[in-house]
């Protein structure tokens, strides 16, 4: 009888034991957690109707509770999935930003682009007629280059540049002197003369430091925005650890087990945990930070006198203007050269080599920029203008917004947790789940980062091993900050070769981080002397000069030939 006695009521002594102090010896009833848990669209089926003995738990706490092990796996699943939503809905601002801005900015640009070749080709075409149209790929070579060299290209600007004047020279020293027969020898000389002549007069000098600024500050910008854009996608992507799975679990479902589903975590209690489990993002904070600083320093560039529009919407008129000097200084240019390179041969057919009369003075019709056409699409520079206001308008907002997005990712635990629906907030501090019980939050809140976690309480985390994830975005962050610094001080890089930071193109004015000249100086300082060296030119280029000289100059030249022979 008294074994009997013995094998009852110990066990009952100890289930008296186990329950919380002043709860009835009755199981208590599951229903409000049944009713939470079937909100969550899960199986009733799942859970009991009464607490049950809860050493099966492998999570929360191994007393009465009613959860099941289906729950419990169920929970912990849920509470995966809504931690990595609640850090992608977080985040969405600072996303939605790079991405929009991004489409804008890019839109503008090659917009701007092809209304500028557009432009230049309506008005020489109306100016020099057909010659122009039949010859015209020297100019479209400009501008397939300048969209090649935008769009992420390895292009030297400055070089592509100087070949651009170089060809242009050449069909302009045969047009000016059509009584002589140039070989490609010496049309390579006379190209080498071309600093020195200066047959365009400033206008290649200043349109190079222009056109290097505006490209240079245009393309890292929008860059930027494509890293940044893609660097806070990747980030807001989290996979939590099998230790942050578990400290998610007990925070946010483990009150279920308890029977307290409307009890919401202390607010101290989930920064610690959701700084343990993104630990890693928030070192991803310094980086992310300077990043933003060299972009808001290029965007300044944007509102600038080197802005890109400043430069492609005239550029049709400063190239003709550079054609225009060309012609009005072509006798002493014809002179130096031939000094330099010697006498050219007489044209074929031409008994000598009779210079064109003094009085022969063909001019090029000047352009009136009030009268530039319209684009093909139908929509006026005074269209693409206001475009440009609002994007200037957008550059101010960006940077606003830049701003804001500064120390986002350390910032991630505090907005989280600020969220009415994740805690119960610093006014409930006694009325709040602790992690195993509705009670205050006692140990201290955890710095930010990974080597900080050391003795977070409730996130087992390793710091001897980073994200290696989250270091590929630093590197890249680092990387960008780098050309944003480089685009800045006028300097280009060269997007495709990561491998080597302190690459360059040699683009750019060539000053210095710490000594940089400013927008007004720079314009009064000599660009970089230009490279001798040219690609050569095909056998065809030599007929694209003819597009630079009216008929009546044609008629004359045949006249003159009929009357040598």
């Amino acid at each position: 009888m008294t074994a009997w006695i013995r094998a009852v009521i110990l066990p009952l002594s100890g289930l008296l034991l186990s329950l919380p102090a002043g709860a009835d010896v009755k199981a208590r009833s599951c229903g409000e957690v049944r009713q939470a848990y079937g909100a969550k669209g899960f199986s009733l089926a799942d859970i009991p109707y009464q607490e049950i003995a809860g050493e099966h738990l492998r999570i929360c706490p191994q007393e009465y509770t009613c959860c099941t092990t289906e729950m419990e796996d169920k929970l912990s699943q849920q509470s995966k999935l809504e931690f990595e939503n609640l850090v992608e809905e977080t985040s969405h601002f600072v996303r939605t930003t790079f991405v929009s801005r991004h489409k804008k900015f890019d839109e503008f640009f090659r917009e701007l682009l092809e209304n500028a070749e557009k432009s230049l080709n309506d008005m020489f075409v109306r100016t020099y007629g057909m010659l122009y149209m039949q010859n015209s790929e020297v100019f479209q070579d400009l501008f397939t280059e300048l969209k090649r060299y935008y769009t992420g290209g390895n292009v030297n600007l400055e070089e592509m540049l100087n070949d651009f004047w170089a060809r242009l020279l050449e069909r302009m020293f045969q047009l000016i002197n059509p009584q002589y027969h140039f070989s490609e020898d010496y049309l390579e000389c006379v190209s080498k003369y071309t600093d020195q002549l200066k047959p365009f007069g400033d206008v290649p000098r200043k349109l190079k430091i222009q056109v290097t600024r505006a490209f240079i500050a245009a393309r890292t910008f929008v860059q930027g925005l494509t890293v940044g854009r893609e660097v806070a996608n990747r980030v807001s992507k989290v996979s939590p650890t099998p230790g942050c799975i578990r400290a998610l679990m007990k925070m946010l479902y483990c009150p279920y087990c308890r029977g307290l589903p409307t009890v919401r975590p202390c607010n101290n209690y989930c920064l610690n945990v959701m700084k343990g489990c993104l630990a890693n993002q928030a070192d991803l904070d310094t980086e992310w930070n300077l990043f933003i600083d060299a972009m808001l320093l290029v965007a300044e560039r944007l509102e600038g006198p080197f802005n890109i529009e400043s430069v492609m919407d005239p550029i049709d008129v400063k190239i003709s203007e550079a054609i225009m000097n060309m012609q009005e200084n072509s006798m002493q240019v014809s002179a130096k050269v031939f000094q330099g390179c010697g006498q050219p041969k007489p044209a074929p057919g031409l008994r000598s080599a009779r210079s064109a009369p003094e009085n022969f003075n063909t001019r090029f019709r000047p352009y009136n920029p009030e009268e530039r056409p319209t684009t093909a699409a139908g929509t006026s520079l005074d269209r693409l203008r206001t475009v440009w206001r609002t994007m200037q308008h957008s550059v101010t907002d960006i940077k606003e917004k830049l701003k804001l997005s500064k120390k986002v990712w350390s910032a991630l635990p505090y907005t989280i947790c600020k969220d009415e629906s994740v805690t119960a907030g610093t006014s409930n501090e006694e009325e709040c789940w602790n992690g195993h019980s509705k009670a205050r939050y006692l140990p201290e809140i955890m710095n930010d980062g990974l080597t900080n976690q050391i003795n977070n309480p409730e996130v087992d985390v390793d710091i001897t091993r980073p994200d290696t994830f989250i270091r590929q975005q630093i590197m890249a962050l680092r990387v960008m900050t780098n050309k944003l610094k480089n685009a800045y001080n006028g300097n280009d890089v060269n997007f495709q070769d990561t491998s080597d930071e302190s690459s360059g193109s040699g683009s750019g004015s060539g000053c210095m981080d710490d000594v940089c000249p400013t927008e007004f100086e720079f314009v009064t300082t000599e660009a970089p002397a230009a490279d001798p060296d040219r690609r050569e030119e095909d056998s065809s280029a030599a007929q694209l000069g003819y597009s630079l000289l009216s008929w009546s100059m044609v008629c004359v030249v045949l006249a003159l030939q009929r009357l040598c022979r």
